[in-house]
């Protein structure tokens, strides 16, 4: 029988007090937590299996209050995540979500998060983001970004920015969302990885492109997480590698 098998950890990194990323597997989440060593799940390919990554503002009050709000929403609607539509629907429902609960704790003022994921179906997979976090096709081909970075243009010599266009809550008025969503058709051996912002500002592709040619499952979610920690971990590092498997 075809199955999904999803590897990920969560980590703090080398220079946070606090994980603020969250993360969510179909019905499980895991939210602010401490973790080097891969989980591995596995499921049967049919209902809609949801695998998405939620980062929360940096700067800005409870960003492991909206990043945990949104995975726990998209775990409840996983299943019926079927479509773009309801890609989407579900989206600027979480978003909604981020601004009822900032309004109501002035503690949780301006509070938000990313969020990046895929929806694997039977014979396709949907991929969605809001923000910076990532959805990158590892196949066989090379490594290539399937998201899109909402981020300004960089500046010359500026290889990253922390600066958002968009976001899940975030700010003091509530204000809408135009999610990146696509979808691509799905064979046995694909693989996509879901990651922060803690990883791909951290790691230059060429150098993920080469640890997941060589490794795979919960060895290459673990030499990942390393190679972010080398180069410094400065962010929080989250990440779920997806393959699809014939049997």
């Amino acid at each position: 029988m075809p199955y999904v098998a999803v590897s990920a950890l969560s980590h703090p990194g080398l220079l946070r007090e606090q994980n603020e990323d969250s993360l969510v597997i179909g019905p499980w989440t895991l939210c602010a937590t401490v973790t080097q060593n891969p989980q591995t799940f596995v499921f049967p390919l049919g209902v809609p299996l949801v695998v998405a990554v939620a980062d929360g503002i940096g700067g800005q009050p409870a960003g492991e209050v909206a990043s945990a709000l949104v995975v726990r929403q998209l775990a409840a609607l996983g299943p019926s995540l079927d479509s773009e539509g309801a890609v989407q629907e579900a989206l600027t429902v979480c978003n909604h979500a981020v601004f009822a609960a900032a309004g109501s704790d002035p503690e949780l003022a301006t509070m938000g998060t990313t969020v990046a994921g895929t929806v694997v179906l039977p014979e396709s997979l949907i991929a969605f983001n809001v923000g910076d976090s990532r959805v990158l096709d590892a196949s066989r081909e090379g490594l290539r970004r399937v998201s899109v970075d909402d981020n300004p243009p960089l500046e010359p010599g500026q290889r990253t920015t922390s600066l958002l266009t968009q976001a899940l809550g975030g700010a003091r008025q509530p204000a809408g969302i135009t999610p990146h969503v696509v979808t691509r058709p799905l064979a046995a051996g694909d693989r996509y990885v879901v990651c922060t912002d803690g990883l791909t500002d951290t790691v230059p592709d060429e150098e993920l492109d080469e640890l997941l040619r060589v490794h795979d499952d919960g060895k290459a979610a673990f030499e990942l997480w390393r190679a972010a920690i080398e180069a410094g971990g400065p962010d929080n590092i989250t990440l779920a590698l997806v393959r699809i498997s014939a049997e």
